[in-house]
């Protein structure tokens, strides 16, 4: 009975342990494609990819889009890494190396876009904030949301000065 009773014990932490040290980002880590078709019309349409996965202190979203207009197609791609804070559940964009070797987000103030990101149970959510020439505002919003079949909803907004400027909607599958 001792010894059933330590094994218990022994499972009980082993499993509190694995709880407790894995990071909330776990579970996002992978790679998933997709398409979003427009009810604007065919030149709207974008195929997506997302890729994310674990770096020192945090994780890495790199995500591509190819537009289609007429005949050709415009690709774009962004890679941000992501490091713990001191806040938990919230997560600082780093993009530039620093004069120590560290890195730090981009400078808002100079045109550049400051990026955070906040993990809430199965939503990870990318902001970027962009102080416009004028100086007004533009905030992009990127929820990436598990779904219960592992893949990934993907939900954009692109807002202006208050103004909702473009927002689509799609899921991507696992690959």
């Amino acid at each position: 009975m001792r010894n059933l009773k330590i094994a218990v014990s022994t499972i009980v932490l082993l499993l509190v342990f694995s709880v407790v040290s894995a990071a909330d980002y776990d579970s996002f880590i992978g790679s998933y494609e997709g398409k979003y078709i427009s009810p604007k019309g065919e030149k709207y349409n974008r195929d997506l990819s997302v890729e994310i996965e674990e770096v020192d202190d945090g994780f890495n979203i790199t995500w591509k889009t190819v537009t289609f207009k007429k005949d050709k197609a415009k690709e774009k791609t962004y890679s941000i890494d992501f490091l713990e804070t001191d806040r938990e559940h919230i997560y600082e964009a780093a993009q530039k190396k620093n004069l120590f070797g560290g890195r730090d987000p981009l400078d808002p103030m100079k045109g550049e876009p400051y990026a955070w990101a906040r993990i809430e149970g199965n939503k990870l959510t990318v902001f970027v904030l962009i102080v416009t020439d004028d100086g007004g505002y533009e905030m992009q919003t990127f929820d990436r949301i598990l779904t219960s079949d592992n893949n990934l909803e993907v939900k954009f907004s692109r807002i202006r000065n208050g103004e909702t400027f473009k927002a689509i909607e799609t899921t991507l599958t696992r690959k």
